[in-house]
Order: structure tokens, then sequence, then C-alpha cells
């Protein structure tokens, strides 16, 4: 096998735990000894042992000589747990392939050349741009130091996320909402506005897709609207985190008596509320909606991916995305197409911006 193939076969064992791993980057590991496969493993959550850790325990004696491939470069500073350099030269492993390095600032290359001080012969960039694309969330939370920020809309052939009145139970379909579970799954955090919590009184819960956590709910409700006895409210399930600037002491207070944690903001700003995010390192940010929610982020530019899922229904007069300040087509806000494929009679379309 080719260095491309056993580096596929890492990254195959990192998607495993894809978006259970937050505030971690997901990684793979394997170890090959003559051609063999002697150990393999994968990063499972924060505080949990790295990938190289696990793999290399998996081989034991056999990591002697061996050739380790791993999907992100090597930790080489203490965290939740020491660092992964110290393992591979306690195992006496003879050379490294690398995916990718970490854009971590407390490792950035600085593991590639402990290895390579050591003796160690080490290559970096195997299917590269994979690696990327898998844990281009934790690149995003690194580097632009707010969470990586996905868009999830269900629209009508003909755009319409609702119908006038508000409706928009289902557009989508029943494969389509399961679909969408997953997309939970690998967020670290859910966000609506208040809007979407009233008209549809969501438990914003992985229901239909093995997780073995449930996201962080974040509500937008500057007004306090919010009725403390929706499924939201409740931390039985999940737990809520509530932004807000107008101040309601009784109802804070049976909020907070439900498990809702609430934060008031005097400046009510998408960048504030990111900010805060961050700082709970929430690496990944699903937002679910309604039009005006998401047309904020939009007209702010404060996006990263956006996920649609069109169905074959059309609904004429209805609710679209909203007013994203464009007046003519050449203000139009660009975007990329990325990929798109069907689940069932739905299209599902995946777009990054192009700003």
């Amino acid at each position: 096998m080719t260095d491309e193939a056993y580096m596929t076969l890492a990254l195959s064992l990192a998607k495993r735990a894809k978006g259970f791993t937050h505030p971690n980057p997901t990684v793979g590991c394997v170890v090959v000894k003559n051609g063999k496969i002697v150990g393999r493993g994968f990063h499972e959550g924060a505080g949990k042992p790295h990938a190289e850790v696990v793999a290399l325990s998996q081989a034991g004696k056999e990591a002697q000589g061996s050739i380790l491939y791993v999907t992100l470069e090597p930790c080489t500073h203490f965290g939740r747990t020491p660092p992964c350099t110290d393992a591979i030269l306690r195992y006496g492993v003879k050379r490294v392939v690398v995916a990718v390095e970490d854009p971590n600032p407390l490792v950035g290359g600085k593991g590639i050349k402990r290895l390579k001080e050591a003796g160690l012969e080490v290559t970096v960039g195997v299917l590269e741009e994979e690696a990327r694309l898998l844990n281009e969330d934790f690149f995003t939370y690194v580097s632009k130091r707010r969470p990586y920020i996905t868009l999830k809309l269900a629209q009508s052939a003909d755009g319409k996320i609702a119908t006038l009145s508000g409706n928009s139970k289902w557009i989508s379909s029943e494969d389509s909402r399961r679909y969408a579970h997953k997309l939970r799954s690998e967020a670290t955090a859910i966000l609506v506005g208040i809007n979407t919590v009233l008209k549809d009184n969501p438990s914003l819960t992985i229901r239909h897709f093995p997780s073995p956590r449930q996201p962080l709910r974040v509500v937008l409700d500057p007004n306090l609207r919010i009725d403390p006895s929706l499924k939201i409210a409740s931390s039985s399930e999940a737990r809520t985190l509530l932004f807000h600037r107008k101040r309601d002491k009784k109802k804070e207070e049976a909020l907070s008596s439900r498990g809702v944690e609430l934060i008031a903001l005097e400046d009510f700003s998408l960048g504030n509320i990111l900010e805060e995010l961050y700082r709970r390192e929430v690496v990944h940010l699903l937002v679910e909606g309604g039009a005006k929610t998401v047309s904020s982020f939009l007209k702010s530019g404060l996006w990263d991916r956006m996920i649609i899922f069109q169905a074959p229904k059309l609904i004429g007069d209805g609710i679209s995305i909203g007013d994203l300040g464009v007046r003519s087509v050449r203000e139009a806000k660009k975007m990329k197409l990325r990929r798109t494929f069907k689940i069932g009679q739905d299209i599902v379309a995946e777009y990054i911006p192009l700003f």
C-alpha cells in the first residue's frame, strides 16, 4: 500500500469522531510495520488519549521501527494530555507521515521540528487537502478566533422557507431531516432566533443519529420573549445558553431555575455573541434559522458554509431568506458551490462564501 492509502485509512478513522472532539481537532492514526498495520486509533474526545497514543498502544512492541501515519501534526506540548511526540519517540517509530500541520500556535510546526531533530524521517502533506477539509471547523476556530459557522436551510424549489403564515413543517423530507441530525452531531452548538423558538417549540437535540453528547443550544432573544415552559428552556436533554438585552428579573429567575444560562448584552451584536461562544470553546456553530437570524449572519459576512435542502415543492407567495441589503444583481452575495447530492427527492447543495 502507498502513503496515500494508509493516510486514507487514517482519515476514515478520524471521521468516526467528527464533532465529538471539540475543542480538539478530529485526528486519526495508523501504525505500519513491514507493510502490515499493527496499530490504529482515533481521538475520541477532549481529555481522552490522542490518536497517536491509541494506535501506538495497540501496536506495542511492534511500533519499534514502524511508520506512523497521522492526519494532523503531533502535538509537542502539555494540554489535557501529554505530548504525542514523546510517545512517538518512546515507542521507537522510525518515520512519521503527516497530512497537514496544526494551525494551533502551541504546535504550528514544533511537533514536526522536534521529530526531525530526534532523527526521524518526517513527510508532510500527504492528502493535505482532505485533512484540511476534515478539520476546517478547527482551522477556522484557531485562525479567526471565532466558531466555524454553518448555515442550514430547508426551502421549496421556488426558494421559500415557509408559507406566508409562517408554516414550515415540513418542507424537506424525513430522510433529509435525519441527515440534518448528523449535521447537529458535528456541531458544538446549535443557534436559533427567538421567532423559531416561539413558532416551533423545538428541542434542538440530536435524536436520529448516534451521538455521545448533545450540542449546546443557543437562543438569540434580545427582548426576552421566551416562555420558560418551552422545551428549549429545560436542561433535562441539553444545556441552553440564552443571549438577551432586555432585563426581566422574574423571567430571568424562572429560566435560571430550569437550568437556562442567561447572558445580558447591552450591545446585542453577532460579534459580541460569537466572541462569547469562542471563549466557551464553541468550535462549530450550526445556525438553523429562521429567516431573520440567517439573513443577519449573511449580511454580516459571518459564515463559512451554507447547506440548503431543496424540496421538489412549490409554495408561491411565502417567506424567503430575508433582506440582505441587495438592491441590484451586481450587489448579490457571491458563493461557490462546493458539492451537491440527493437525499430521496430532495437536492442538497453546499456552498462556501466568495468574499
